[in-house]
């Protein structure tokens, strides 16, 4: 065999990860090899580190065990008779090096004892004189605990160790004397604690009276309280809702809620530990006011497009999200949502920390650390049933064969059908591809634990989500597993580590929101008169398709066919047919993302911090097409073909930060310097290969030998991107009352133009908290109030693509010179720009924070934000010679705004509950888009006369725009008084049931000039609002959200097949016998293009309110908790989606665009759960 041949290697920087290559055989046919590599040497060397370090950090924290058995085991020797036991202990104490730590009053050492050991281990001789005498020992590094049995109640966690002997009890109460469930015990110093029951009772073991009680329950002030002679305590905690020593990430550090004062919201895992989520995005939904998540579609899996205060850009408004500090390329999917502790988003100037990538907004994703105490076992899982919300409501056979009768009799034909009624309800093509039971499940298993020394967190989830649609290829599964240690070896040194590693396996072929074939499509057009499957040939109208395509044709499992349309078709198909076409496509993806870093304090305040951090995506996928046929214009029969994709990308980032913090009487200043670095690199591979001898995906692979033309090969290098910034932040605190902020970072980027490398974001923030002042009243109804605003300037780099400011340059430019050679030649696309830069917005926020009455806060913000140089393309003339349009900064944005949270909290008894909600008012509008153009289509349907929508000045962003109708002509007099200033009719084509077009321009005609602007995708409010109670062992959570304002283009049925099934409403169309009807005559002709023009006729209300997760849950009772020696377990049920509020008749309401082409709908979901803590 002759040797290997590289066609084409793809370089990912540590070595060729992926390639094409041929061999030729000895009957000289070559072979054709696309590999499919799976970087699992990376995932074991990263595994390994990561293992490594945890054992390492792990052996430090809990060393303190093997001491304890090196004591016991070694070997004393002693004999006394008839002594006491004081003496015994002092005689090992001082021949053996052993330490004792007892109370006189705990155990009685006046006792007579004999003892007699020659070279016996320690834990024989204590087991003989201790044990035998009630009295019980443990040991705690190199010191023996003695006390009476069950009265040792030690908290070992690595080296925080103290001596528990002392008991105690008490009581938890808040300042209305009603208990406190749940509150937190801790011996401070230590990680001895427990939680009070659901009386408020507690009960503890501490070392003695010098020991100092910490209390602590969310939403009160923690209290300490020195033990003393005390044994019983009445401990009384103070409601403190504007918890503002809150934690919250600012980037490159934290700051407390307090002195914050910019405009940042918060979601906790408190807010969201009982929503069972899938993706992280999600918990943003509805939670904090200016973020708007939407999800794009209900299939598995699927990404919400997220907005932070609105569209900033007509390219990319996608927020930048920092995990851990570290800033994420790509999607979150990679993340466990049972991993994040917290979420901050910054919607203002404080977003200018990050620069050329902070017009979006900036989302800080913290997730979990190892929580103080020994290790702690956790598991939350639950199985689930989905089901779809809504079906539109469409018509059966007979309806169906009415309304084509009526459309052919309108347009002066024949009737089809002679007997609609006999046809029945026919096929419900929804109830088909539909499921009402399809499974979803989520588990998830933790460890964690921590002291003072060291910390660790370590999960493992799994999601398996069956699709809605067609789950035999709609579905997803996940695997995430992730390792968080930090290690504190001294007071001055931390260092520490993140690790991530996520496997996605997911099925999606379906082709949703879109017309143009798929089975969400063809479920909404194909007609109802088609079986499912034909089991006898002879009786269809269209036989003959049957036993001419035999052996192409589509069966099911029986061998039957497939029922084919004799009436629909194009892409309208058997959507469970075309399922057999897709069945064996699927996507996969490896995510890794590592992340260490190493902290000092060299002096008191000053802590220089050094991480860095990497992340590789491979992704990829594979799809088989067999020989079918699904109907006259949708079938292959030519070739079998196999298609596989590699992707890689590969992105580091390095930064350095030193935080210096000095006080001086009421001053407080902090400031930040900083520098960081970042390379992204992007590399893949495809080839498609035709003619395999194969009808199915399991028997499918690029090693068939094919001839060359049959193998296909297409790739893309290296496409680095870098990024080298240096930042600053200094912060001013007066007495907790005057604050002051200011950022600047200076950011090159390999995506500007030779002109604009580099870029300068300054922003300042300032705060008042009025209410510190002498002058402010005492005890009123107001308890906290603070005034901030902010202004700055921030950048949108994310818009812009590597090399976009230069030429590239292409071939197939060939040209025939005199001698008539056609010369191969070349020449660029487009003119490069070296003053391409980032888009730039300057934002400007005014906020108040209040607290009211102790349980009510309240927050107000109110915001205007301006993006200049929106990227675009510059239109040249043909004559310039280039083929494609050069880039540039044209084109302005502005986004104005209020938005309001509140939160309340009380109790009544037993019954605790709290009630919170936020809104949020956003107007949009494009202010400039050049010299030369005032407009750009957005969207299109096949078959509509004109586009959807506009982006328009003066209009926000993809506005609808198309022909207004004023209802149905209820007859021919009508028509003839819609006349024109001349007299002249100005629907002269109009017959009785069309529309009635309205003439905004008053030309006297109806043409594309009377087109208007009809309405907006973008909601104008958006609102959350949750609820949450406990009383006793019993819990609810209610969360909902909605949006209002918005319109909803229904473009799902197609106008370019006449033939297609009509929507229920038709039923009410314009007749002679029904006159009165604004639905329009039925026609297949459509002189007058009732259903071809955009119009209102449409559009439909998008505004919803949707129950997102309703839950009931028990927790068990602490009695059986205690003898099953588990922490806490709840039980729950609950529902996602349960409910939805709308005026609009589409699958959902919530659509990305507004644009609901057959959108993938999301799902109701009824689960049953378990959350349990060893």
């Amino acid at each position: 065999m002759k040797p290997t041949h590289i066609l084409h290697t793809v370089s990912s920087g540590a070595g060729h990860y992926c390639s094409i290559f041929y061999q030729r055989n000895k009957s000289n046919i070559m072979k054709f090899h696309l590999r499919k590599p799976i970087p699992w040497y990376q995932i074991m060397r990263i595994t390994f580190i990561q293992i490594f370090l945890f054992g390492v950090l792990s052996s430090m924290a809990y060393s303190s065990n093997l001491t304890a058995q090196n004591i016991l085991d070694k070997k004393v020797s002693i004999s006394l008779a008839n002594t006491s036991l004081q003496n015994v202990l002092n005689q090992l104490q001082k021949n053996d090096k052993v330490k004792f730590i007892y109370s006189n009053t705990a155990i009685n050492l006046n006792k007579q004892v004999s003892i007699s050991a020659d070279n016996l281990t320690l834990k024989t001789v204590l087991d003989d004189v201790l044990k035998s005498n009630g009295i019980s020992y443990e040991v705690i590094k190199d010191r023996i605990i003695l006390g009476q049995p069950g009265t040792l109640n030690t908290a070992v966690a690595g080296n925080a160790v103290q001596v528990a002997a002392t008991p105690i009890r008490g009581k938890v109460v808040d300042s209305k004397g009603q208990t406190v469930i749940g509150a937190s015990v801790l011996e401070k110093g230590t990680t001895n604690g427990v939680t009070t029951d659901v009386d408020g009772n507690f009960k503890l073991n501490v070392a003695g009276p010098n020991s100092v009680l910490v209390i602590a329950y969310i939403g009160f002030a923690s209290k300490e309280v020195i033990v003393g002679d005390q044994t019983e305590f009445n401990i009384v905690l103070t409601e403190n809702v504007t918890n503002l020593n809150e934690v919250v990430v600012v980037g490159y550090g934290t700051q407390k809620r307090g002195s914050i004062t910019g405009a940042i919201s918060s979601v906790k895992a408190s807010d969201i530990q009982d929503q069972q989520l899938t993706r992280v995005d999600d918990a943003l939904k509805g939670r904090t006011a200016g973020v708007n998540v939407v999800q794009s579609s209900g299939a598995p899996g699927s990404a919400p497009n997220v907005r932070v205060r609105g569209v900033t850009s007509i390219n990319n408004s996608n927020p930048l999200y920092v995990v851990d500090g570290v800033v994420l390329n790509g999607g979150l999917e990679l993340l466990n949502p049972s991993d994040i502790e917290s979420m901050d988003v910054l919607k203002d100037a404080a977003a200018s920390i990050y620069g050329s990538r902070g017009s979006n907004g900036v989302i800080f994703i913290t997730t979990k650390k190892g929580k103080n105490g020994p290790p702690r076992v956790a598991y939350n899982g639950y199985v689930g049933w989905q089901a779809p919300v809504n079906k539109p409501e469409l018509a059966n056979a007979t309806q169906y064969a009415t309304l084509r009768n009526q459309a052919l009799t309108n347009d002066g034909k024949a009737a089809l059908f002679a007997n609609p009624s006999a046809f029945g309800t026919g096929t419900n093509w929804q109830n088909e591809i539909f499921s009402d039971n399809a499974m979803i499940q989520n588990h998830n298993l933790s460890v964690n634990g921590a002291n003072d020394k060291a910390n660790f967190y370590t999960s493992f989830g799994y999601i398996d989500q069956k699709g809605i649609v067609m789950p035999e290829i709609s579905s997803f599964k996940k695997f995430t597993f992730t390792v968080n240690t930090g290690y504190k070896p001294k007071k001055w040194l931390s260092i520490g580590e993140n690790f991530t590693y996520s496997y996605i396996r997911n099925r999606n072929s379906l082709n949703t929101n879109s017309v143009y074939g798929g089975p969400l499509s063809s479920a909404l057009n194909l007609d109802p008169i088609t079986p499912v499957v034909v089991t006898d040939i002879n009786g269809q109208p269209n036989a003959s398709i049957y036993t001419n395509n035999a052996a192409t044709i589509v069966r099911n499992a029986q061998g039957l066919p497939y029922g084919i349309s004799n009436y629909v078709a194009q892409e309208i198909t058997n959507p469970l047919a075309y399922t057999q076409t897709q069945n064996g496509n699927y996507g996969y993806a490896t995510n890794l993302l590592g992340n260490v870093y190493v902290e000092i304090e060299p002096i008191a305040g000053l802590k220089v911090r050094s991480q860095m951090n990497a992340k590789q995506a491979y992704y990829g996928s594979e799809s088989f097409t067999p020989i079918y046929y699904l109907n006259s214009s949708t079938s292959n029969l030519s070739n079998t073909s196999f298609y596989r994709e590699n992707n890689n990308n590969l992105s580091w980032n390095l930064d350095n930060t030193a935080t210096y913090t000095r006080g001086f009487g009421k001053h407080t200043i902090t400031g930040l310097i900083g520098y960081s670095a970042q390379k992204l690199s992007a590399s893949g591979l495809n080839g498609t290969f035709l003619g395999l001898p194969v009808s199915s995906f399991n028997e499918a692979s690029p090693n068939f030998a094919l001839a060359n033309a049959n193998k296909i090969a297409n790739g893309f290098d290296d496409q680095p991107y870098t990024l080298a910034s240096t930042f600053a932040r200094v912060t001013y605190d007066y007495d907790g009352k005057w604050l002051f902020t200011g950022i600047i970072r200076r950011d090159g980027s390999s995506k500007f133009g030779s002109n604009n490398v580099y870029g300068v974001f300054p922003s300042g923030q300032v705060g008042y908290v009025m209410s510190k002042e002498d002058w402010f009243p005492k005890n009123t109804f107001v308890d906290y109030l603070k005034i901030r605003g902010s202004y700055g300037i921030v950048g949108n780099e994310m818009s812009l693509n590597p090399f976009q400011y230069t030429s590239t340059v292409s071939g197939g430019r060939n040209y025939i010179f005199g001698n008539d050679v056609n010369y191969v030649g070349y020449s660029p696309n487009a003119p490069q720009n070296p003053d391409l830069k980032w888009e730039q917005t300057r934002t400007a926020n005014i906020g108040v924070d209040a607290t009211f009455f102790q349980n009510l806060t309240v927050s107000v913000d109110v915001y205007r934000k301006v993006t200049k140089g929106m990227l675009q393309t510059v239109q040249l003339p043909s004559y310039a010679g280039f083929a494609l349009q050069p880039s540039a900064n044209i084109g302005d944005m502005e986004n104005k705004g209020i938005e309001l949270n509140m939160s309340y909290s009380n109790k009544a008894g037993d019954f605790n509950y709290t009630v919170g909600g936020n809104i949020s008012y956003n107007h949009n509008e494009v202010t400039y888009l050049g010299n030369q153009i005032s407009f750009f289509t957005v969207g299109s349907v096949q078959s509509t006369a004109y586009e959807i929508g506009r982006t328009a000045v003066g209009q926000p962003v993809g506005s609808f725009y198309g022909f207004e109708q004023l209802g149905t002509f209820k007859s021919q007099a009508e028509i003839n008084a819609y006349t024109n200033a001349s007299g002249g009719l100005i629907q002269p084509n109009a017959k009785p049931g069309d529309f009635k077009w309205i003439d905004n321009n008053g030309d006297g005609v109806i043409n594309d000039q009377d087109r208007k602007f009809l309405g907006n995708p973008l909601p104008t409010f958006t609102y959350g609002v949750n609820f949450s109670a406990n009383y006793k062992n019993f819990d609810i959570r209610m969360f909902g959200q909605g949006v209002w304002g918005n319109k909803i283009y229904q473009a799902y049925r197609r106008l370019d097949i006449a033939t297609a099934n009509y929507p229920i409403a038709a039923l009410n169309a314009w007749t002679v016998d029904n006159p009165t009807s604004n639905y329009p005559r039925l026609t297949d002709a459509d002189p007058n293009n009732n259903f071809r023009y955009p119009s209102n006729f449409y559009l439909q209300n998008g505004a919803y309110f949707r129950i997102k997760t309703l839950q009931l849950g028990y927790n068990l009772s602490s009695d059986f908790l205690k003898r099953a020696d588990i922490q806490r377990a709840r039980v729950y049920l609950g529902s996602n989606n349960l409910a939805t509020i709308t005026g609009y008749k589409g699958y959902d309401p919530e659509i990305s665009g507004g644009i609901d082409m057959g959108i993938y709908p999301q799902a109701r979901t009824f689960m049953v759960g378990l959350d349990i803590t060893l």
